[in-house]
């Protein structure tokens, strides 16, 4: 005899609920009770209840998927968001469809136009955007869209980002503050939004601090090796600054490799400092002084926030938010009274 397949009315019966209240449950609506939603997700998983994807997305015109479009896949800064908006995701019963464009903007424009029709809404970073009318061209009319870090001013579309100058001036304001005069910057690529503020928060910090400050930028683009050839051109210098601040963790760490390499100890003959807090940046020797984002809470808010916007029929009810860093000082920076003055 065929097995009878479990019904949504079973689940509602055997969770002593309403159907509606099932199906709220299930797909991730925000009108459900958490303690309620936990209690019908485990009584669907017991009784193996799968609901049927194509008619339920017929009933409610949704796909219960989301799209996120960023510039890169690679790097613990994109790990650390997708994870804070995958936390959400699960939670409330949504799937995510990804692309990235590697910076390309027509690429971009492709990812972009490829979510129509598939996705109830959008989770888009784009801080290479050059030409905002490319971005707003080519979002899909309509869908639900939450921008991350990207320097877009549109009403329509509400913005999660990092006060990158702020952090950038905090952390420069630090290493002046310990005593540093000297100080080396690795920036990001030129046409990346979040590196020409961080650039910009190092520049006004020192001008602000007045003559007894140097500054020697250095190129570089957001990852390890360019922080590692950084390291060592300030190596193949006449003189090594005092400290040296990567727009990044990740340039920062390469950096710290160079240093570890040249027998260069940090912080006593150079201190060193990053910018976003990744994970690994408390577990290398020494631990590195940095601007505390957390990275996969800025992806937990644009979430959360677009999901609101998806069952308001996209009704934004706020424009974002905007995440001040915080100063997170660790051994890479700190350097006793006694060996300042034998420098």
């Amino acid at each position: 005899m065929a097995k009878t397949a479990i019904t949504i009315k079973d689940v509602a019966r055997e969770a002593n609920v309403s159907v509606a209240t099932v199906s709220r449950a299930l797909n991730g609506r925000h009108n459900v009770a958490e303690p309620v939603r936990r209690l019908v997700i485990e009584v669907a998983r017991r009784l193996r209840y799968s609901p049927h994807a194509a008619a339920r997305s017929l009933s409610s015109r949704r796909t219960q998927t989301v799209g996120v479009v960023l510039p890169d896949l690679h790097g613990e800064f994109f790990s650390e968001l997708m994870r804070g908006i995958d936390g959400v995701a699960r939670a409330h019963g949504q799937h995510l469809l990804i692309s990235s464009y590697h910076g390309d903007q027509e690429q971009q424009g492709v990812a972009l136009q490829a979510m129509r029709g598939r996705v109830d809404g959008l989770l888009v970073l784009s801080p290479y955007t050059a030409n905002p009318d490319f971005l707003t061209d080519n979002l899909p009319p309509a869908l639900p869209t939450v921008l991350i870090n990207t320097p877009l001013s549109d009403p329509r579309y509400p913005g999660f980002s990092i006060d990158d100058h702020a952090g950038a001036l905090a952390m420069t304001r630090h290493l002046l503050d310990v005593g540093h005069r000297r100080i080396a910057f690795i920036g990001g690529p030129g046409q990346n939004y979040d590196a020409r503020e961080r650039l910009r928060g190092f520049r006004d910090a020192l001008a602000a601090y007045g003559n007894g400050a140097v500054g020697i930028e250095l190129p570089g683009d957001f990852d390890e090796a360019s922080g590692y050839r950084a390291g060592r051109s300030l190596l193949a210098s006449a003189a090594l600054p005092d400290a040296v601040f990567a727009a990044n963790d990740m340039m920062a760490l390469g950096c710290l490799y160079a240093f570890n390499q040249a027998g260069i100890h940090v912080p006593r003959q150079v201190a060193l400092a990053g910018f976003d807090d990744i994970p690994l940046a408390r577990f290398v020797h020494p631990a590195l002084t940095t601007m505390q984002v957390s990275i996969a809470g800025l992806g937990k808010r644009a979430m959360s926030h677009l999901l609101q916007v998806i069952d308001s029929e996209g009704v934004t009810g706020t424009s974002g938010q905007t995440v001040m860093p915080t100063l997170v000082v660790r051994d890479s920076s700190v350097v006793s009274p006694s060996s300042m003055a034998g420098r």
